[in-house]
This record gives C-alpha cells, structure tokens and sequence, in this order.
C-alpha cells in the first residue's frame, strides 16, 4: 500500500520526536497550520512538508479540524478543503445516512481513503439518488472517526492511483491517528441551530498509556446525539387536502431537515511497540449510530398505487374477497377540485365489508420514516523491521466491515389491504461491506553516482478481497399481497424490501505489484516515477504509472508537476444490487427498480457488464516560501472515461411489466421505471487551488492569515444519450460552486485564542426534487443559488490546570440559501442541496480538561 507513510505513522514509539506535534486535544490553541507538519502522502520518500511536496497536499492539524462547530468529519473537511463539497440530504433513501462527499467535483469513490497510510474500507450503502453526480456511487463513511482520535488529516490533491490502486483518481484523504503513551483528555461539546432545534450533545474522552518503556497505547472514545432540523412548509397539496376537510393532516406533511441521530458512538484505538529488531503496530475503530429521518408525503386524495391510480379522480378500492360489488367513489368533481372528505368518506363507509381502502386507515395520509442502523469496525496489524544492508520491509493485514440495517415505519405495504404488521413497522433488510487485505512493501535508499541524494526504491504486493452482502427483508416489507393485481403497490411503501431472490453475497479478488523510485538528480531537481500493475478475477488487470517533478529556481521558489494515470473498479455492489425506492418523478412519486447491468431487464434496455474507470491527471504549479510567507498555487486536469453511474430511468410498459411478472419477476408488478449501473460518459475536470499563509507576531501574540482558494469545472465531453439525459448533463457540471474558499484568521496570546473565518461559496445549481427537465416551462423545477459568504467564529481560553473552553457560532450571521420557487410542491424552504446547509446557524460551547 504505502510503505513510507506505513512506516512514518503507523508504529512509531511514542517517545519519538517529531518536527510538529499537533496532538493537543484543545481546539485553537496553536496557528492552524506550521510549515513543519509533514506527510509523505503521494510518496514513498522522506517525510516532506507542504512547501518541499511535489504534489499539492493539504495538512490540517488536530487543532484546526476542530476549531469549529462540526462534529462531523464530513462538515468539518467542508469547511477547511476548498475542494470538498458535501451537502445535507434531507430525503435521498440511503444517502440521508451516509451522505456522499465530492473532492474535486468528483463522485465519492474517486477519493482514496487510508487511516495511518492503510486503506480504509467504503461503506455498505449506495448513493441511489445522489442529485446527478454522486448517483450510483458507493464512497467510504468519514464520519466514523472522532476527530479527538486524530493528529492530522492529509488531502493529497492529485491523481494517484498508480501508487495506491483503485479509487485515487480525485486524490486521497488520509487520517494519521494520535500516538500518546501517558496523559489524556475529557471534552463536552453542546450546540444548536439558532431556529431552536438540531440541539447536539457529545461527551469525548482519550487516554495515552505506555506498553512498557517502548510502546503507546493511545485510546479515544465518543458520545454523540443530535435531534433532527426542519425547514418546511406545508406543501400546496397537503394544504388542499385539509382545506377539503381531510383529518389527521400534519402541518408541515413533509420534513426537510437533518434527521435524527441517536447513539452515535466512536471508538479508536492506535497501539505500537518498538522491539530490538521488529516493532509492531495495531490500530482500529468500532462505530455504531441510529439514523432517523423523513420520507415523501402520502396524499390521501392522489398517492398512486396507495389511494388512487388514475391521477386523483377515483379511489383505489380493492375487494378483499373477490365478491365484486365494490363501487367506484369519485375524489374530484368534473372541474378537477376535490370533493369534500364527507362526501368521500361517507360513499367510503357505505362500500361492502369485502370492499377497503386506505381512508379508512390512514384518512389523512402518511409520511414514511426511514433509517438505519448502521456499524462499522475495522482493524490492522502489521510488522516492520530492517533486511541486511538497509532493506526496511513492511507487513500488515487489514480488515474492515462496514453494515447498515434499514428500517422504515409509518408506512404500509398497499398490496397486503388492512393486514399490516404491527405499528406499521418494516425491516427492508440491509447491505454489509466486507474487505480483507494484505499488503507487504520493501524499501532502500541506494547510493549512486549520479544522484545527489540515494535514490529511494520502494516496491510491494497486495491481495484484497472485497464481499457485498445483501441481506433480505422480513417477510411483510417484501411481500406481494393479494391486493397487487388490483393496482396496491407491493412492498413496504417507499423502500422496498430486499428480495430473497436478490439476496446474497458477492466478492471480488484482486492483487497488484507496485515499484516507486525517487530520487534528487541535482541539488535543484526532483523526480519521481511510480508504475502499478493490479489484477481483478472479474474483469482482468491494468496497469497505471505516474510521473512527478519540482524544479527548486531559489530557496524560496520552486515549480512542481506531475501526470499520471489511475482508474477506478466497479465495486461487487455497484455490480449486483438490487433496489426499489419511491423517487419524485415531476408530477408525483414513482417507483423505480435499480437493477444489475446483468439483470435481463436491464439488458432489454441497453445494459452491459461494467468495465473500470480510467483517468489521466495532469497538474502544475508552483510553491513560495520565504519567511512567514507561504503561497502555493496549482493547475489541475483530470480526463475520466468511461465514468461509472446510474442511467437515466426508463419507463416499462404494460405488456413489458405482464412478461416480466410472468417470467418470475412479481415485483415487476408495482414497477413504473427501471435504472442500472453503466459506462456511460467521459468527464473532463479542470481547475485551480490557491493556498497560502501568513505567520506574523502581533496583538500580543501570534496571529496566522490563511486563504485557501479552489476554482474546478467540469466538463462532460461525450456520453450515451440513451443512458444519460442533458438534464443530467447538466447537474454534472453545475450543481457545485465552481469557486469555493475561505480566509481565517487565528490569533493566539497566552491563555487566549480567537478564530475568524470567512468562507466563500459560488453560485450553484439544483434541479429541485430531480425533475429531470432544465427548463421550467419544460416541467422542471430549476433552482439557481447565490453565491455566499459564511462567517465563523470562536474564543477560547485555556488555563494552567488543563481545563479549557471554547465558545463559537458556525454561520455567525445565519445566513441560509434564498427561498425554494417551488417551495409549495414538496414543502422545502430552502433548495435542499446547497453546498453550505440551508438550517443557518449554529451555537456551540465546547468544554474540557486535559491531564
């Protein structure tokens, strides 16, 4: 995988001095960033800072990552990475529980994730619905770290998959976890939304013990719960229902909002043992966490397969006995207004007994919950030493699981009538992410005669296995009940269970050999050369090379460069999921099936077997650094072919849904649309990252001025129009700022400190509830955000005895996206994707005590 980082961070005794030691567990007590920190990502050489990389690499150190009032790695990294963008996702199926992260305005799983340089395993949940350009990606959860746990947080902004393997095309993100044989700290951090709601509560605590005079152990443990947020309002068509006196009406029907996190629990433990001729090293993490939120409203005069299938003119009636005789009960008069829910309720309770509809049971519609309960573990174990004449080897194993568990209740499965299971409460199953690997890496520096410096030559083989499972739903969530010929939609309404028949596990194998050579050819410049050869037991092998250079003119200025070529697998999940979620298609909600490329549905429709990923990326720049001053400026284009997704949906006739019934295929019955995993498009990113810094004494103290600045498009240059829309198109290359930064400023004085940082969003673009069309006067529901300044805000004060406190407001001014122009449709307040949030601020204190 990564021997120099293996060997830098990953079992070093906790006695060893290093140039930075960014492990205070108090939030601003130090400048957010010191030209010595070091990481190694992007090579497999010495230790560098960010002025000697030769790639651009972003270091955030443990005081700066949590200098704000996330608690979340992924709001956190949003903040602080210009070139990081994730967003709420209020009612987006799983997506709502492990929301899908862009760095460099690529999917989720084109991000590399390692902890101490191994790789880190993705999580078990699919972004089905991912506003266009995470759709269909399956990304690793970031949010399972306390950030307590962590001594730094490395992005590598480049293209590096020739040194890592699979998923590098966009960068890495790698998380260096604390290493402490003695002391330890306890925290309590409580904040709130400024609307009153969304309150957060969270106790942390870290221990540093020693493994006789030559090891650490360094625990972490986290507490977290957060209520839900709502910005509503009551839909036009909810409003409709109660002005026609339908009881039971919630106001608002529909919550767009954070939703409910409960048990949110975290756990890390980082081990290393230094012996006279190996030292050992063992590090993982433990995390669960309840996730709970809100689903698309029912209306009781309209919801299709549920209360009427003709567009709200009749009710759905099902004969429960087949002794017939069931009328038919208008909803709406001939003018299309709806009738009074009297007139309707009263023809409704003078229906024969065999006769039922769901007014009776849920007279004033219903809106689904959704959840999950997700876990996730990982561990690694390895051991390292010195060969004979200075051969450093590297082995370890890891092991990572990532499973969620869904649930959803307060919904119903039309098809079984008024049989339903108690408290109108499903278990659809869920999804495990299983990976194993082994890694074994040698290094030596050779002396030549040609070089400088000793040539650095690094080499290593890898074996991985990754499983998807796919676990079945209980019986009522997926079963086709004796009301599905009549028109009842089948399944638990608005996440189907998973099938039995689609159920099971799925793997993939796949090893790779890796050689990287760097070396100083003069005193001025550097060079580096990496090549990777990887084999899949699915689709074959690849191999991929990178090529990087710096050119020192001065001491203080330097030019860096690099190309290099990466590539993406398809994941075993991608491959073989199967999934009927409830989506709003336009006029109302729609059930659509995801199924397998190999799915003979989806091959009626043009599907294919997925083939990898592959990409180009070229970047240049340049790096000054003299004094105080540090500026670092770098071009960056990234060619992506063959880009991975989900298709567009396409509709299934009548006498195309009747086949497949009849073919084995029952839930086809309730099926309106179809979408699956394919190669459809190639991309072309191209952008700039500005990032400087300032160190200065002043006011007292010291005072650092940061500024941080990214400008990324993205271009689709060619894609399959049978697969991909221009509506799609178009999200892909605009539903993220194009600029994105932010200045701060942190000063710092004795037992004083204070963070100010500004951060600034570009206009953006949603198509609101994925309408699918661009042009309102098409249908569409187009929303164009404003570009936005963020201001946020803290104080501290950290005394002698080891207590500290840190009072802040994340968005200070509480400044929120413009009002939702189709606010009435679905109940949004606010457009429901904008980069920075749409809840407004947020207040936090955080308390601790370091000993």
């Amino acid at each position: 995988m990564t021997l120099a980082l293996a060997l830098v961070v990953a079992g070093a005794p906790a006695s060893e001095s290093r140039a930075a030691e960014p492990d205070d567990p108090q939030s601003g007590d130090g400048p957010p960033t010191t030209l010595e920190t070091v990481s190694v990502l992007g090579s497999r050489g010495q230790p560098r800072s960010v002025a000697s990389s030769a790639v651009p690499i972003d270091i955030i150190t443990a005081e700066e990552f949590r200098s704000q009032g996330a608690t979340d790695a992924l709001d956190q990294l949003r903040v602080l990475v210009p070139s990081f963008n994730v967003s709420t996702i209020p009612i987006d199926d799983a997506a709502s529980l492990i929301r899908p992260a862009n760095l460099r305005g690529l999917p989720p799983d084109n991000t590399l994730v390692l902890v101490n340089g191994k790789r880190f395993h993705r999580s078990a949940v699919i972004t089905f619905l991912g506003h266009g350009l995470s759709d269909g990606s399956q990304g690793p959860d970031l949010s399972v770290f306390p950030s307590l746990a962590l001594d730094q947080v490395e992005v590598l902004r480049d293209g590096a998959a020739a040194q890592y393997g699979s998923d590098a095309i966009a960068g890495v993100i790698n998380f260096n976890l604390k290493r402490a044989d003695h002391g330890g700290s306890f925290e309590v951090f409580t904040g709130q939304y400024y609307a009153g709601d969304g309150l957060t509560t969270q106790y942390s605590a870290q221990v540093g013990l020693p493994l006789t005079s030559r090891g650490f152990a360094t625990l972490t443990a986290e507490w977290r719960e957060a209520d839900d947020t709502s910005r509503s309002v009551q839909r036009a068509d909810a409003a409709a229902d109660t002005a026609a006196g339908y009881p039971d009406v919630k106001d608002p029907a529909q919550i767009w909002g954070s939703p409910k996190v409960k048990d949110d629990l975290k756990f890390v433990a980082n081990l290393g043992y230094t012996g006279d001729s190996v030292d050992l090293y063992l590090f993982g993490n433990y995390a669960k966490r309840r996730v709970d939120g809100g689903f698309y409203f029912r209306d009781p005069s309209a919801r299709s397969g549920v209360y009427s299938n003709d567009g709200g003119q009749t009710l759905l009636v099902g004969d429960l006995t087949g002794a017939g005789g069931c009328p038919t009960i208008a909803l709406r008069d001939g003018d299309g207004n709806l009738l009074p829910y009297s007139t309707v309720s009263a023809a409704a309770g003078a229906m024969p007994a065999n006769c039922f509809s769901f007014l009776s049971m849920f007279p004033g519609g219903f809106t689904p919950r959704f959840g999950g309960d997700l876990e996730d573990s990982s561990v690694v174990a390895g051991i390292k030493g010195m060969w004979g004449d200075g051969w450093q080897w590297d082995l370890s194993g890891t092991y990572g699981r990532n499973n969620i568990d869904f649930f959803i209740y307060n919904t119903i499965n039309a098809s079984l009538g008024p049989d339903q299971p108690d408290g109108f409460r499903f278990n659809p199953g869920g999804n495990t992410q299983t990976e194993t690997g082994f890694n074994f890496d040698v290094g030596k520096d050779v002396e030549t005669s040609f070089l400088v410096q000793p040539l650095r030559l690094s080499a290593g083989a890898e074996w991985r296995k990754e499983e998807f499972e796919i676990k079945a739903g209980d019986g009522p969530s997926t079963a086709i009940g004796p009301l599905t010929d009549q028109g009842f939609a089948l399944g638990s309404n608005g996440f189907n269970g998973f099938s039995p028949r689609t159920a099971g596990t799925f793997d993939r194998k796949n090893w790779a050999v890796y050689l990287d050579v760097e070396g100083q050819v003069t005193e001025q410049l550097q060079l580096a050369a990496a090549v990777r050869h990887e084999d899949y037991d699915d689709f074959g092998s690849t191999t991929k090379g990178k090529l990087t250079g710096r050119f020192d003119f001065t001491p203080a200025f330097a030019v860096r460069g690099a190309i290099s070529t990466g590539f993406r697998a398809p994941t075993p999940g991608q491959a073989n999921v199967s999934q009927i979620s409830t989506v709003f298609a336009g006029t109302g909600l729609v059930d659509i099936a995801t199924l397998p490329p190999t799915n003979p549905i989806a091959e009626l429709k043009g599907a294919r077997p997925l083939t990898p990923e592959e990409s180009k990326n070229y970047s240049l720049g340049f790096v000054y650094n003299d004094g105080p001053w540090l500026v670092t400026l770098d071009g960056y284009r990234i060619e992506v072919d063959d880009r991975i997704a989900l298709s567009t949906s396409f509709d299934l006739t009548d006498a195309e849904r009747a086949a497949l019934v009849a073919s084995g295929n029952p839930e086809a019955a309730s099926i309106s649309s179809v979408t699956y995993f394919g190669n459809a498009f190639d991309t072309t990113t191209s952008g700039v990252d500005l990032v400087t810094s300032y160190q200065i004494e002043q006011w007292g103290g010291e005072t650092t001025y940061s500024l941080a600045l990214n400008w990324n498009r993205t271009e689709v240059d060619s894609y399959n129009a049978d697969f991909v829309d221009e509506a799609r198109v178009y999200k892909l290359e605009n539903s993220l700022p194009k600029t994105k930064g932010y200045f701060s400023i942190n000063h710092q004085r004795q037992v004083f400190h204070a963070n100010l940082r500004l951060g600034y969003y570009g206009s953006w673009y949603e198509d609101h509830l994925d309408s699918g069309v661009i042009s309102a006067a098409d249908g569409g529901l187009p929303i164009y955000g404003d570009a936005r300044l963020i201001v946020d805000a803290e104080v501290g004060w950290k005394f002698a005895n080891g207590i500290y406190v840190n009072v802040g407001a994340q968005n200070l001014f509480d400044e929120t996206p413009d009002k939702n122009p189709w606010s009435d449709i679905a109940g949004a307040e606010y457009p429901v994707h904008s980069p920075y949030g749409f809840a407004g601020g947020f207040w936090y204190v955080r308390a601790g005590w370091k000993f």
